[in-house]
């Protein structure tokens, strides 16, 4: 029997070896949007299969972490909020830092998690975190709302609140601290394939740099204080600070250190796509 022959121009995709280190696959990852968005849904739902309250866990941790904090912090500790509701300032760092740690964490298991689906079918890989960062950005606006309620509520009770244009500046924070998630995720994630006690590491070390962050005190309480450039040296300071200076319009807020946040950013996400695409190439042998 005669065999057709094969034209390579009837094939609707062509895998080749990445020869360059910074390849983005941007109309890549586009053409597999619709597999993205089918990663977004399965790890939201993921993490409340056969739970009794689902999602409404969003709402139960941060509000139990406040209660909690309001009491060690607020009542034992006596650290000032900058005038504040205590409760809305403890719900707004811990909003934005829980996307930050919910980001890096699923990010940073990209590889190990995944490593039936990347042995059996090809996609842009890049895809699987991206995916984790947008899916996170589900539970932040849960505990967006629970923070407006809060709000709210004691606007009524004390602390008069007033919006600022400040406002739309949240979008771009969010940004930064999702890029610099995906890019420190990867970079983990790129490691643990040989290494795996990063994994135990990376828990120790995010309980540790929830402290380090200004989530449960302001950076004013700071000032003066010896150890400051160790909390500045940490680049969700600035970020987590403007992020609560954007909604109660109280904090300190230099110029200077978002932009470091920035820069960081930008470096932690072409280091880690390179050290991504390297790994990518041979982490079935390893993983």
């Amino acid at each position: 029997m005669d065999q057709m022959p094969i034209d390579s121009n009837t094939w609707d995709i062509e895998i080749k070896p990445k020869n360059k280190l910074f390849d983005l696959q941007l109309k890549e990852v586009w053409h597999y949007r619709d597999l993205m968005w089918l990663f977004v849904k399965r790890d939201f739902t993921a993490q409340f299969k056969q739970t009794i309250l689902g999602p409404f866990w969003h709402v139960v941790q941060p509000a139990l972490t406040t209660i909690m904090f309001l009491l060690v912090f607020g009542k034992i500790a006596k650290i000032p909020t900058d005038g504040i509701a205590p409760p809305a300032f403890y719900m707004a760092g811990l909003a934005i830092w829980g996307y930050f740690s919910a980001c890096f964490t699923g990010t940073s298991n990209t590889f190990t998690s995944n490593a039936g689906i990347f042995g059996k079918v090809y996609f842009p890989r890049i895809v699987t975190p991206i995916s984790i960062i947008l899916s996170n950005l589900v539970k932040f606006g849960i505990q967006i709302a629970l923070l407006i309620c809060i709000i709210v509520y004691y606007n009524f009770n004390g602390f008069p609140y007033h919006a600022t244009i400040h406002l739309l500046y949240i979008p771009l924070i969010l940004i930064v601290v999702a890029g610099i998630s995906l890019g420190l995720g990867i970079i983990f994630s790129s490691l643990t394939t040989k290494y795996r006690d990063f994994t135990v590491l990376l828990g120790f070390a995010i309980q540790l740099l929830m402290y380090a962050t200004p989530v449960i005190y302001p950076l004013s309480y700071l000032q003066g204080k010896s150890y400051k450039w160790i909390i500045d040296l940490n680049p969700l300071s600035s970020l987590i600070e403007a992020f609560k200076y954007c909604i109660f319009g109280k904090g300190l807020v230099e110029p200077y250190s978002v932009l470091y946040s920035v820069v960081f950013m930008m470096v932690s996400v072409s280091l880690g796509y390179i050290i991504f695409n390297r790994v990518e190439k041979t982490f079935m042998d390893t993983v």
